[in-house]
């Protein structure tokens, strides 16, 4: 089943239900198109400027209410929606192959995700932002506590990639803490995300606590980054780079996941074809349009031959298919623009010497934006895609002489999202691991281990980005921290000149016992 438009799939009655949520008051609209079919999906309503302001507003003010139910009530409305997530998985899954391209199973993953995000928040929220004890500068005689209060407003601007994983990573954890949440969608995964925050206001989130509007990301983009306390903005290291200026212009905080150029060392102790099986997933799941899949692969020399050679053949079994069910193992690219620089970078890459091993083709046979899953050997510096994110279904090839070299080669890159090690000994990979200039390892994995563990730091380092989503990092993000001091009444401490004189050696006396007995 292929629909060429929304009706098809839905219902055109149950389209209109979606958009309806969308804050827009203009008569705009923009033509979303259908990857599978290249024919139009809909038409979607587009927001202006006025339309954010007008929703930050409401937002604010519905913000109080929200903050003050507590963190008992929202742990109830969130387990609740993220039941509601999983009931209607098959519309979701439907919405998001038909809007993405990408197949069933991977789009189960974004489903699986935001379920786990959810319930992570709920359960964890409270504990993690509890007003806690810390060690007073003077002990005995002050005593001092840290408590949290959140952020009123913040903005989210998601990608269309990934609508519904990388939204519910940043939305989810702003409204455990209390706070509302602006949210700028992408117009190709538009009716994903409505769908889903659709599950959230059914659950009890209040609609008014989260906005969500569409529209040019240059016009309210960037208005939501003038509205927020706070911004989450998932994309392109470019466009990133120009939102976290304009916060930073506002003296408010942001966590940006940007690009990467994510590398996957196969060492000399791996299995060469266990390795080869499981390394395709990781460059290919969503036909490589994932920040954190693998474009590089680095293998030792000793079993570079025997990797690549089953690399390849594995490549070119995969079933790829525009079924709307689990019956195939990649999908489409999701727009013309992706595959026009997915072609630009294996033309050029083959033009200047490198060799393809597998694919190397666009698939019209199958849809308008399909490609072959792609392989290349021979890929140098003056390549397009030696360096650059291709964000598609290319992976290059590269033997290495040694460990180090690996590394130094996966480290010479201006990004530092995700990084793979594959090796026969785990002691080995984790030693190498630390290594690497990335911000999620995984060993014998390409991606999904450090994805899925919402209790553990997700973010880049270097040009891929700014902070952390998942885990109590991704919580504190939206919670101003408040320290509160107070003298316990013991001993009055010194004022003038002469109690100074009086009391400097006996405070002196006090850091030299702390030192000796390994007190903070």
């Amino acid at each position: 089943m292929s629909p060429h438009t929304v009706a098809s799939l839905i219902g055109s009655r149950r389209r209109d239900t979606l958009v309806a949520q969308l804050r827009c008051t203009t008569s705009d609209t923009a033509t979303v198109i259908a990857p599978f079919s290249g024919q139009p999906l809909h038409e979607l309503p587009q927001s202006s400027t006025r339309d954010v302001r007008d929703a930050a507003a409401s937002a604010r003010t519905a913000q109080r209410a929200w903050r003050n139910a507590g963190f008992a009530y929202r742990r109830r409305v969130l387990l609740r929606a993220h039941d509601l997530l999983l009931e209607r998985q098959e519309e979701l899954l439907d919405l998001l192959q038909t809007e993405s391209g990408k197949t069933r199973g991977q789009a189960f993953e974004e489903i699986f995700q935001a379920a786990s995000i959810t319930r992570y928040y709920a359960i964890s929220a409270e504990r993690v932002l509890a007003t806690k004890r810390r060690r007073a500068g003077i002990p005995l005689l002050m005593s001092t506590r840290v408590s949290y209060s959140p952020k009123q407003l913040i903005g989210v601007v998601t990608p269309w990639n990934y609508p519904i994983a990388l939204g519910a990573m940043d939305i989810v954890p702003a409204l455990a803490a209390g706070s509302a949440v602006i949210q700028k969608i992408d117009n190709q995964g538009a009716l994903s995300m409505l769908a889903t925050r659709e599950a959230y206001i059914d659950a009890g989130v209040p609609a008014a606590v989260w906005p969500i509007l569409a529209g040019p990301g240059n016009q309210v983009g960037n208005a939501v980054v003038d509205a927020a306390d706070y911004i989450c903005f998932t994309g392109s290291t470019p466009t990133g780079t120009k939102v976290g200026k304009r916060a930073a212009g506002r003296l408010i905080g942001a966590s940006l996941e940007l690009g990467g150029k994510n590398p996957l060392l196969v060492l000399g102790d791996a299995d060469p074809i266990q390795a080869a099986e499981d390394a395709v997933y990781a460059c290919f799941a969503s036909m490589g349009q994932l920040c954190v899949s693998i474009e590089r692969i680095y293998v030792h020399k000793s079993i570079e031959a025997e990797f690549t050679r089953a690399f390849a053949e594995r490549v070119k079994a995969l079933s790829q298919t525009s079924a709307l069910d689990y019956s195939g193992d990649v999908g489409s690219l999701t727009s013309q623009a992706q595959l026009e620089r997915v072609q630009a970078h294996v033309e050029d890459a083959v033009t200047k010497g490198a060799t393809v091993v597998a694919g190397g083709i666009p698939r019209p046979d199958l849809g308008p934006y399909f490609y072959a899953p792609t392989v290349l050997t021979g890929v140098t510096a003056e390549m397009e895609c030696f360096a650059n994110e291709t964000f598609g279904p290319v992976v290059a090839i590269t033997s290495v002489e040694s460990d180090t070299d690996a590394i130094n080669r996966a480290n010479d890159t201006e990004f530092g999202l995700n990084a793979s090690i594959f090796s026969g000994s785990i002691a080995h990979a984790r030693r190498l691991a630390d290594r690497l200039d990335a911000g999620s390892v995984n060993i014998n994995e390409g991606y999904r281990g450090s994805f899925s563990s919402v209790d553990a730091p997700m973010g880049g380092m270097k040009h891929s980005g700014l902070g952390r989503r998942n885990g109590p990092e991704g919580i504190l993000r939206f919670v101003q921290s408040r320290t509160v001091s107070q003298s316990n009444g013991i001993l009055q401490l010194p004022r003038s000149g002469a109690e100074f004189a009086a009391m400097a050696g006996l405070m002196v006396t006090l850091l030299t016992v702390l030192k000796v007995l390994r007190r903070r």
